[in-house]
Parts: C-alpha cells; sequence; structure tokens
C-alpha cells in the first residue's frame, strides 16, 4: 500500500460527527480536491457544502433497519471509480474505523492494487462526551472504555455483559436504539443497579442536538424519544444532573 498523497487514488475519510467545524483539516483538504465523493447518508449536509466545485457527490446510503446500498455495491463502486482515474474520497460519518465497514473496502482496494490512505474523523462517542461535559475515561473510575454495537449481522449483539454492569464501567453504544432494552435487561441479569447513570445523545455536536439524561431503569423509553442517530453512554450524565443522579442511588 502506498501513503504518499500524490500516489493515492482512494482516501477513506471520516467526516466527524456533524459539525463542520470539527472537520480535520486533512480531510477538508481532501473534500476540496476530490473528483468523487461518496458519502453517507449521516454525514451532514453542512460538511458536504464544503465539497470543491468540481465533486461529483454520491450518497451510498446505509440506515439501520431501512433502505440500504449493499457493502458490496459500494466496494465495487469505489474500485471502479479509482482505475477510471477519478480520485475518489470515501467520506463516512464519525471515524471509518469505528463501525465503519473500514476494513471490508481496504479489502476491495487491496484486490484490485489501488492505493489508498486513511484519514481518521471525531468519533460520535467523543463529541456525544464533550456536550455532557465528561471525559470517557477518568481516573479512579473507569480503566477501559468500551465501543459497542447494538446490533451486528446476526441480530442483537452479545457483550461482555458482566464486565459492563461493574460500577464505574463506562461503555458507548452505536446503533443502540432499538437495543435499549434488550441492554437493560442483560445489565441487570448481571447484577447492575437501576440507579446507573446513562445519556441518550441525538445528533452529537449538531445544530439539533438533545441530550436526554437517564438511568439504566429508564434507559428504553428514553432511547425511544430519539428521532435521529443517536449514541447511549452508559456509566455517564450531564455534569449538572450528576448530583442528582447520586442522591437517586443514595
Amino acid at each position: 500500500m502506498e501513503t504518499l498523497e500524490t500516489q493515492t487514488q482512494v482516501t477513506l475519510a471520516g467526516a466527524g460527527p456533524g459539525d463542520p467545524d470539527l472537520l480535520t483539516v486533512a480531510v477538508l483538504r481532501e473534500m476540496m480536491c476530490a473528483d468523487v465523493i461518496l458519502h453517507d447518508t449521516l454525514v451532514s449536509a453542512e460538511v458536504l457544502a464544503l465539497a470543491g466545485p468540481q465533486a461529483q457527490l454520491i450518497e451510498t446510503g446505509k440506515t439501520g433497519f431501512g433502505p440500504s446500498m449493499k457493502q458490496g455495491d459500494i466496494s465495487s463502486l469505489i474500485v471502479r471509480l479509482a482505475q477510471e482515474g477519478q480520485r475518489v474520497l470515501r467520506l463516512k460519518s464519525g471515524d471509518p474505523g469505528v463501525f465503519g465497514r473500514l476494513g471490508e473496502e481496504l479489502d476491495a482496494l487491496d484486490a484490485a492494487g489501488i492505493a489508498y490512505r486513511v484519514l481518521p474523523g471525531i468519533t460520535a462517542a467523543s463529541a456525544a462526551a464533550a456536550s455532557l461535559g465528561q471525559s470517557l475515561t477518568e481516573r479512579g473510575r473507569n480503566r477501559e472504555l468500551r465501543l459497542l454495537t447494538g446490533h451486528d449481522a446476526d441480530g442483537l449483539a452479545e457483550q461482555d455483559w458482566a464486565a459492563l454492569a461493574r460500577p464505574g464501567a463506562v461503555a458507548a453504544i452505536y446503533m443502540g436504539k432499538r437495543a435499549a432494552r434488550y441492554v437493560q435487561g442483560r445489565l441487570m441479569m448481571h447484577g447492575a443497579s437501576p440507579a446507573t447513570p446513562a445519556c441518550v445523545v441525538e445528533n452529537a455536536s449538531r445544530a439539533d442536538q438533545v441530550i436526554r439524561p437517564a438511568t439504566l431503569a429508564t434507559l428504553p423509553t428514553v432511547t425511544a424519544e430519539a428521532k435521529g442517530p443517536a449514541v447511549i453512554l452508559l456509566g455517564l450524565a450531564p455534569r449538572d444532573a450528576r448530583t442528582a443522579l447520586m442522591e437517586a442511588v443514595l
């Protein structure tokens, strides 16, 4: 694999959570130079507006439990456009390496002998935690951070529930709106307190962001209120709600 920009035919990049101010300089530069930008549905209109005037924008939509472009077709399209001599930018919401199927697209490029580079982006968990005024890791609270998916190709995803149920555990659940009740049940079965803090952050970093504090007991109900893309933060609450949640535990 070549990594020099002058030899790269395809760039796979993260658009961040939606706020254009959180786009990296490297990704912005690539957006201004690309001939074709293949973007996910969740890439915000504000970010796409920064594309160069020459760029052709192609939506490669993948929505949970809805109409989706098959991953194999997306990979084939990336390869075909690159073989035609186009400068291709594969632009994904958040970070391409966090539940972005990056590996499958890199496999296709490797098989076709096409040079590429990967540009990371700010993932939704980081933006969501920042909106709460919280750190994803904190000395004396959690020694690890887990990034989880609510469902996978086989359905609702199994996790290390015993570890997640321990006091102080912190996890970010992507694509978890339909899995909230399942997560609640599994955690309580493994001893998690119903008063465990949680938060549902909808449209993290965007102008229409909504922060919904919850506890494990109320998580399914609160999650059901979210209409847009949301990340569930287990073990965290907005800083101004921390005291109230601690009093509820006592």
